[in-house]
């Protein structure tokens, strides 16, 4: 192990060893990486841990500096542990370098497999008695970490002292196509928002879909293309998305000798914002952390979207229209126009296709639930459909909401140690 100092906290850098398959212990192990926080006025003290599963999937845990965010609260009383996920960050990473050491697509693909929740939640049940001596530990899940909050709560709820969920409750068993089904309209509001705030990017998202549907642009390999740009609705679902949007799209064009052309400045932006280098298993995996059961999710999202001809940007062109942005969906085409997932393609096809899911939750269970529970759960979530969180609040046991409309999507990110002040009080009944 090694420790070193920030500003206010003491780090630690853990590694840990569990099976790739926990149904074969004895099998092929790999390696999950996490980061231990303590305050430096306590290092030496015998804490309460709590872990923080990231949201994602294919997201490492946030690489915090000091105590900023919601961190200095929970170093206040806790041990915290941040975990890399499986295939995340440190933690055995899984990407077009790494994969093609398991073989060809079926070979990933099958390994994939196994770095969903239910695996994420054993693993945790590993390193806990090594951390921890054998007591329970406090989870602080937020957006796909609260999908995992929810499994461990089905699987272990033994290694649980408290959990704490924001904008992370999912359906218990809305197949994919349901959970996209009411994902465009959330998304259609949000950008009827954007353009209600900013009106002048009606316009400007008209001329940047136009000109990527002629020219059909790359930069550093990546093809940028109408369907890409409307990607970039994927910011709507936060705090300050919106605005972020809005300064993305107004230097989009230059005059140059020739022509009037997308500037370097926005086609960076672009690839930067549309790029999943940094974390493709969210692109991998992102439906099928909705799989339970003998379905395939089969590209629901682009099977949906059909149901939703507005999203479609050669028909607005056609029109006058506004080209409407996407947001939290991932299409066939990702693995085309993106040279960190075109190697990938085939593996992602047999995921789509793959129909022996386990099931994630346990309704029984989950009813009977023992466990202090407090949810964060935002009033028109972008990401995670309101109306499954407060359906899924109500069927798990004791479990206390918190319903606002203060924050977006990332609040625990934005309202940082008011938001888990919140969660703390309702979960030990002090609201």
């Amino acid at each position: 192990m090694t420790s070193y100092r920030q500003p206010g906290v003491v780090l630690t850098d853990r590694r840990f060893t569990v099976p790739l398959d926990h149904s074969d212990p004895g099998g092929e192990q790999i390696e999950v990486y996490g980061r231990e926080a303590v305050a430096a006025s306590r290092a030496g003290e015998e804490l309460p841990w709590l872990v923080y599963l990231e949201g994602g999937p294919g997201f490492g845990a946030r690489r915090f500096v000091g105590t900023e965010a919601w961190l200095g609260r929970a170093l206040r009383e806790f041990r915290v542990l941040l975990l890399d996920q499986r295939g995340t960050g440190l933690s055995t990473p899984a990407n077009r370098q790494t994969l093609p050491l398991r073989g060809g697509p079926r070979e990933q693909a099958d390994y994939l497999a196994h770095f969903r929740s239910d695996s994420i939640v054993r693993d945790c049940e590993l390193i806990r008695p090594q951390l921890t001596g054998g007591a329970p530990w406090t989870v602080l899940g937020q957006s796909f970490g609260g999908f995992c909050a929810v499994r461990y709560l089905s699987a272990a709820p033994e290694g649980l002292k408290e959990v704490l969920i924001t904008g992370g409750l999912p359906s218990l068993d809305a197949h994919a196509d349901d959970v996209y089904r009411a994902a465009y309209p959330r998304i259609e509001r949000k950008v009827a928002a954007h353009y209600a705030r900013y009106p002048q990017d009606v316009e400007r998202a008209r001329a940047i879909a136009a000109h990527l549907a002629e020219h059909r642009p790359e930069s550093a390999g990546h093809r940028l293309t109408p369907e890409g740009f409307q990607s970039l609705g994927i910011l709507l679902g936060t705090g300050s998305g919106s605005h972020q949007l809005h300064y993305l799209l107004e230097n989009a064009f230059v005059r140059t000798p020739g022509a009037t052309e997308l500037s370097d400045t926005f086609q960076e932006a672009m690839r930067t914002a549309a790029s999943f280098a940094g974390h493709p298993l969210y692109a991998l995996l992102h439906e099928a952390i909705y799989g339970q059961g003998e379905r395939a999710t089969d590209w629901a999202a682009e099977r949906v979207r059909g149901e939703f001809p507005q999203f479609d940007a050669a028909t607005a062109l056609k029109g006058d229209g506004p080209v409407l942005f996407t947001g939290e969906t991932i299409h066939p085409w990702h693995f085309d126009v993106d040279p960190a997932l075109r190697p990938l393609r085939e593996t992602a096809e047999l995921l789509a296709r793959r129909t022996d899911w386990p099931v994630l939750y346990d309704a029984e269970r989950l009813a009977a639930n023992e466990v202090p529970v407090a949810a964060a759960v935002y009033h028109d979530d972008m990401y995670v459909d309101t109306a499954d969180s407060l359906r899924t609040a109500a069927a798990i046991r004791g479990l206390r909401t918190w319903v606002t409309n203060e924050y977006e999507h990332d609040g625990v990110r934005a309202g940082g140690p008011r938001v888990l002040d919140r969660l703390l009080s309702l979960v030990r009944d002090e609201a």
